[in-house]
């Protein structure tokens, strides 16, 4: 089975192809390249290079979000076009948990992070090789990220390039609890993509109309609407 992995989430691009179980390549760059014009000529050019064809592709995993809005939107729009020409099931899987999967081999709790801006983040906490949700993937400032965490009581695994913005953060919080990931492990993969998502099963072709992407936060409108009732209950 051949296996075409998309992951544009956020800045860091990367492509990959699996056939059979193993990566027949796979590229990953962390430069700031557009992805509406670096994405497409990548994967064109990994096939090329392995000379498979786009329609012997068997199926198409991509990094579904959280992350950057545009980064998201390029990558899901790219993979639902071309899972739907080419006739393929599109798999889509946490961008969050295709980057935990880099750790999956840590014997403990791993937590992807990505920036949000104004001390906002991306974040969930993965467990195992099976990378069982211990939290699953939400919007949230640092500090309440933190403060969750702490509350867990065990050694957490940091992984991801964002984890830099915060890690005096979560040192002063969390102290010797907090372990930093290699930083060769911080770039998400494609191929870690693609290997998560063999283990489920394939949507059927038709399921790909309605596939969207997970952004994982609420609008502002939606937001100020919320703190608005928080604020007339305590009136």
């Amino acid at each position: 089975m051949i296996w075409l992995g998309i992951e544009t989430a956020n800045t860091p691009l990367s492509v990959a192809v699996v056939k059979d179980g193993k990566v027949v390549a796979e590229m990953i760059q962390n430069i700031k390249l557009t992805h509406s014009a670096g994405a497409m000529p990548a994967i064109e050019e990994i096939l090329a290079r392995v000379g498979i064809k786009p329609n012997e592709l068997d199926a198409i995993a991509v990094s579904e979000g959280p992350g950057s809005y545009t980064g998201v939107r390029i990558g899901v729009t790219l993979a639902k076009t071309l899972a739907w020409t080419l006739q393929k099931p599109l798999v889509g899987i946490s961008s969050l948990k295709a980057l935990a999967a880099n750790a999956a081999l840590y014997n403990g709790l791993v937590c992807p992070i990505f920036d949000a801006r104004r001390g906002n983040v991306y974040t969930a906490v993965y467990q195992g090789q099976a990378l069982e949700a211990i939290v699953e993937d939400y919007h949230t400032h640092i500090t309440d990220l933190l403060e969750r965490l702490k509350a867990l009581e065990a050694p957490i695994l940091f992984v991801g390039t964002d984890v830099d913005i915060f890690w005096d953060n979560i040192v002063e919080v969390l102290g010797d609890t907090a372990v930093r990931a290699p930083f060769s492990l911080d770039l998400p993969r494609a191929a870690e993509v693609i290997r998560v998502a063999t283990k489920m099963e394939l949507p059927s072709v038709e399921a790909t109309h309605h596939f969207v992407p997970q952004y994982k936060r609420i609008a502002e409108a939606e937001a100020n609407w919320l703190k608005e009732q928080k604020e007339k209950e305590h009136e």
